[in-house]
């Protein structure tokens, strides 16, 4: 289970504001504020994840759009990882990730895509920056179908009885590994956790 970053949540509602701008400067299409619900959950209990498999079903639509606008892989045509380095030089990648890739969901494929462009150090943001730019809208439209596919293969229900809640004591921004993001259910119109306390 991957949890889905505050900050690609923040470039869905972005991406859909631009793209369907408010007639009237008050009111934002029904993409953003189903996002900014999610978001505003997340800012209010301090949590950096969202559980992708159990996010409210129109904020992941449009959260999913959003995703099917990106590039999916890193990918930049030099892949050190088919020369025996555990770690690829020109997308930062382990050779793992490279394998798995394609039974990714798209968390997973974004938690990838934020751990390889906070760290900055591979091929594709330096040295070779100019391979990672779309050459073309053939290209892009290639891309965009593929992940369509991906998408439509690894969307999955999970019982919310498999669910666990994070367990008390456990710090803000724990990897999505060790504790479950927060998560949402279908029944409740707001996640599953206590409020903060006061200390």
């Amino acid at each position: 289970m991957a949890g889905i970053h505050i900050t690609d949540i923040e470039s869905a509602i972005n991406w859909w504001r631009e793209r369907s701008p408010s007639s009237d400067g008050i009111t934002a299409c029904a993409e953003v504020r189903a996002l900014a619900e999610v978001y505003a959950l997340m800012v209010y209990y301090r949590e950096p994840l969202c559980d992708e498999l159990t996010m409210p079903g129109k904020a992941s639509t449009a959260w999913l759009t959003w995703y099917a606008s990106t590039a999916d892989a890193p990918c930049i045509a030099i892949c050190s990882t088919s020369q025996g380095d555990e770690i690829c030089k020109g997308c930062g990648r382990s050779f793992e990730e490279v394998q798995h890739w394609p039974g990714f969901s798209p968390g997973e494929k974004r938690a990838v895509w934020r751990r390889i462009t906070m760290a900055g150090t591979a091929w594709r943001f330096n040295r070779y920056a100019e391979r990672a730019q779309p050459s073309s809208a053939a290209a892009v439209a290639a891309v965009v179908g593929n992940i369509a596919n991906t998408t439509a293969r690894t969307v999955a229900t999970i019982p919310a009885s498999t669910l666990a809640d994070t367990p008390a004591g456990t710090p803000v921004g724990t990897p999505i590994g060790i504790t479950p993001a927060m998560t949402f259910s279908p029944d409740a119109p707001t996640p599953q956790r206590s409020p903060p306390t006061a200390r």
